[in-house]
């Protein structure tokens, strides 16, 4: 019987094979190359986009700052900040976007005794350092960040060598409380970013040049990038290529995209595509995100409830469909030796989470971290920002107040109105009555954390946990809420920037 269905299955291909035209088999390959290259330079063009808004501007801001120069912000985030979607409140940041074509950049980190992180990332969104807390030394220390094109004496300055032209620095430097900001903004005026030219000459005495704003580059990047026609998208990635080269790993997928003009240096010429392309084009850009999710489930870890996104991210070397999927939805993410980010959107018996419930979230011990690492837990709405409440708390984290049990578990309170119990005040996370989700932010964890040997939080209802509700009854819906956590964050991300 089996060898019967395969003759007819294998007829049935023949058939098809002799009735389908060439030129329309020509024309579905062609799509596919299309797909593979979208897939391939969607990062390098998302972080193009990115740099161009963040660059917007004459001199540096808290906002904005010029290419090669350092962009402090200066507050944590709250329920009235809606430029940054699942923003954090646990760290300050501080970034630069780099072009190394023209000189290699001086930086100087310096000495903390708290988390200072800065985490390097290339135009293809790989993480290439981490300089700092999870990364080299917490002293004080000056870089030589150079370009591929770098040739010359290193003067005695750790060098950091990035493999593109353009590049990012993002720098995070945690914040105790309110009354901590004073002293993050002396470790931020500490920083120094001048070109290698001027600290031969003065060292960090250095006056950097006025930037521009352009009316044109004030967008949503990942609007942009997503509105944009064939034609304008692969010449620009074909641009970018030419000053960011890719990767000798990177041969096999060049020489895939090379057929339809693909490539640093070449000319992409729709034509060869045939049909409508426009129309067939807006179809190919509405499936990719569900496309990069089905191929990047693998690498979805489970944490008891909760679902974070595993190896390789931030490291993807040639797993492309992840490497776009993380650009969209968690753009500038850590290695998970730096940090994981759970999240989970349900209890523990699988129902969505709603502020009409109270909640616990109990902790049989807190998350085991190294060093200088942290941990802290928020809650965000449909629309994944902050929920605004009256106490104007928005994270639960180790710097906090909260009251400990006798055998050192936590329960933190989800719930829109004030304990009965004032005890427990400092443990109340507050929520609307509306549906949220919950981000567990790891920094430096153990590695008990990451092989699942730590027991992670459980999300209970308070009522209903001693009626059968079970600990781990949402365990088996994980997979599912996996995709869900993938997929719901980075369509509210064609509204608005996501990042770590």
């Amino acid at each position: 019987m089996r060898k019967k269905f395969c003759l007819v299955a294998l007829l049935i291909f023949v058939l098809w094979c002799a009735a389908t035209p060439a030129s329309d088999v020509a024309w579905a390959a062609s799509w596919e190359i299309v797909e593979d290259a979208y897939t391939f330079t969607f990062p390098l063009v998302m972080m193009d986009a990115t740099k161009k808004v963040a660059t917007n501007t004459e001199t540096a801001t808290d906002k904005r700052a010029p290419v090669n120069q350092l962009l402090h912000v200066k507050e944590l985030a709250n329920a009235k900040n809606t430029l940054v979607v699942t923003p954090n409140v646990d760290t300050i940041y501080t970034q630069a976007y780099f072009d190394l074509s023209e000189d290699a950049m001086v930086f100087r980190k310096p000495a903390t005794e708290r988390y200072c992180s800065m985490e390097m990332i290339d135009a293809y969104t790989n993480c290439v350092a981490i300089l700092g807390t999870g990364g080299d030394t917490q002293e004080e220390r000056i870089y030589l960040i150079t370009g591929p094109k770098f040739i010359g004496e290193t003067h005695g300055l750790e060098q950091v060598p990035i493999p593109t032209n353009n590049a990012w620095m993002i720098a995070r430097t945690i914040v105790e409380d309110e009354e901590d900001l004073e002293n993050v903004y002396v470790i931020q005026e500490e920083m120094k970013l001048v070109p290698l030219k001027a600290y031969l000459m003065n060292g960090f005495d250095y006056t950097p040049p006025k930037g521009e704003y352009r009316a044109e580059n004030d967008f949503v990047p990942v609007q942009h990038v997503l509105a944009m026609g064939p034609k304008e998208y692969f010449d620009l990635a074909n641009d970018l290529m030419k000053t960011n080269s890719p990767a000798w790993s990177d041969v096999a997928m060049l020489e895939r995209m090379a057929k339809i003009g693909v490539g640093p240096g070449l000319s992409f010429d729709a034509s060869v595509l045939g049909g409508d392309v426009e129309n067939e084009w807006k179809t190919m850009i509405a499936g990719m995100e569900k496309k990069w999710i089905e191929e990047s489930a693998q690498f979805i870890q489970k944490m008891g409830q909760w679902n974070y996104w595993g190896d390789p991210i931030a490291e993807f070397g040639t797993e492309y469909p992840y490497r776009a999927l993380i650009a969209l939805a968690a753009l500038g993410a850590n290695p998970t030796s730096v940090a994981v980010y759970p999240s989970v959107r349900t209890d523990d018996a699988g129902a969505p989470l709603d502020g009409k419930n109270d909640y616990i979230i109990h902790f049989d011990k807190a998350p085991p971290v190294k060093q200088y690492g942290f941990w802290s837990v928020t809650a965000y709405g449909e629309d994944n920002f902050l929920i605004d409440n009256e106490i104007d708390r928005y994270v639960i984290n180790d710097r906090s107040d909260a009251k400990y049990n006798e055998d050192g578990s936590l329960d933190i309170l989800l719930q829109t109105q004030p304990p009965e119990d004032e005890a427990m005040m400092d443990n109340w996370l507050p929520v609307k009555e509306e549906p949220f989700h919950l981000h567990l932010r790891i920094y430096l964890p153990e590695d008990s954390v990451l092989s699942g040997k730590w027991p992670a939080p459980v999300i209970f209802k308070p009522k209903a946990h001693g009626n059968g509700g079970g600990c781990d009854a949402g365990v088996g819906t994980a997979w599912v809420l996996a995709l869900a956590l993938v997929l719901l964050p980075a369509k509210w991300k064609t509204r608005k920037e996501r990042k770590c």
